[in-house]
């Protein structure tokens, strides 16, 4: 076949539409990441079923009540995470006062069961009207700025928050040593140790709840417009959307998520303390943030179970005899989980900038074949500037 034949064969080829048979073997391409996280999703929800164990990793098999109870944590903080990625992830907005939605949510249903009859259900519906109101309240006052200024703003809320915890005004809190959960009207399938495993599974239905509120957001148009304006606010503006508003909704829906997220974090733990309020707590998610890969929804669930998993082991790790044999210059430093997780934070900073997702993407990019990936991610990225246009 000459080179002129062959060439006019491609361009014909090229030309014509695809075969039905072919968009059906692209189309499951497509569901693919769908069909993983829901093969995931039922393999965690499998563990606790199971006699797994990992050695350094967790503190037993996965079918004892404190294996249960640190996974449930770490999906309980993946959650929250969730949260903050929508806030600075999607949005761009650096807050230091998201633990006071989160501590909001705890204290507020542990106050309720205590002081009044109502049951759970009821009781949590009505925080989460409160926590709503408190989300906007707050909001509409600290994105009256922005930038250093709005992270001020929302610190100085939460350390208000944190202030009235630690103070018990009113006797509701319970001070420095935070407010027990009230049993009496929580179901008995949700008290005690015996019934770790609902907790478990409570806690993995509230992360999937999240992490779909969270993808609807992000993938539907106001979630295109307040990352718009995170990149060109003044370009939103001139194509005529409220910056202003489309952040407002974004910090309530974020804000609200982590006043749920707390709730659950109250029937896990039987406790509130004020440390939940705090700034260090808000750091830490967005340490999680950070650590998993700014912008990535699995980057933030990754980031939170490695730092909770860290934090939780190293404390083993620091008591432990074989760092107490150290030298002194080692013994030290090794003894203090805070000194080891920040120590691997600049390193995943400066050498992982993408996070641990990141490094995750350029690994598979550069297995599958990086171009494909990259210009469908720009493809991506156009569409999202036409649907904001």
């Amino acid at each position: 076949m000459s080179t002129d034949t062959r060439d006019h064969t491609e361009a014909t080829a090229a030309a014509e539409p695809a075969e039905p048979g072919a968009d059906r073997v692209r189309r499951p391409s497509r569901r693919a990441p769908l069909i993983v996280g829901l093969a995931m999703v039922v393999a965690v929800a499998c563990l606790p079923l199971l006699d797994v164990s990992v050695p350094g990793a967790l503190p037993g098999a996965t079918y004892t009540p404190g294996t249960m109870h640190l996974l449930a944590l770490c999906m309980i903080y993946g959650a929250l995470a969730l949260t903050y990625h929508l806030v600075y992830g999607v949005a761009g907005m650096l807050s230091f006062g998201h633990a006071l939605y989160f501590a909001a949510g705890a204290y507020g249903l542990a106050i309720v069961l205590q002081r009044t009859d109502m049951p759970l259900l009821i009781a949590a519906v009505l925080v989460l009207v409160a926590a709503i109101a408190l989300a906007t309240l707050v909001g509409a006052v600290s994105l009256r700025v922005s930038g250093v200024s709005f992270a001020m703003v929302t610190l100085a809320f939460a350390q208000a928050g944190n202030v009235i915890a630690r103070r018990n005004l009113g006797g509701y809190s319970g001070g420095e040593e935070g407010i027990g959960l009230a049993t009496a009207n929580v179901p008995d399938a949700l008290v005690g140790v015996v019934n770790t495993r609902n907790m478990y599974w409570l806690a993995l239905i509230l992360l999937v709840v999240v992490y779909v509120v969270v993808t609807w957001v992000q993938r539907s148009r106001a979630g295109h417009v307040v990352e718009a304006t995170r990149e060109n606010e003044m370009r939103v503006r001139v194509l005529g959307q409220a910056p202003y508003l489309i952040r407002l909704l974004t910090f309530a829906i974020a804000g609200t998520l982590a006043a749920a997220i707390g709730m659950t974090y109250l029937l896990l733990q039987s406790q509130a303390v004020p440390t939940i309020s705090s700034a260090e707590f808000t750091i830490q998610a967005l340490i999680m943030v950070v650590l998993g890969g700014v912008g990535s929804r699995w980057g933030a669930i990754m980031g939170a179970v490695t730092f909770t998993m860290l934090n939780q082991r190293l404390s083993v790790l620091a008591s432990s005899e074989a760092v107490e044999g150290l030298p002194t210059v080692l013994r030290i430093p090794m003894s203090e989980p805070a000194f080891i997780l920040g120590t691997l934070f600049i390193l995943v900073v400066l050498f992982l900038p993408g996070g641990i997702a990141g490094g995750l993407r350029r690994v598979a990019t550069r297995v599958v074949g990086g171009k494909g990936a990259a210009q469908r991610r720009k493809a991506r990225e156009r569409r999202r500037l036409e649907e904001i246009a």
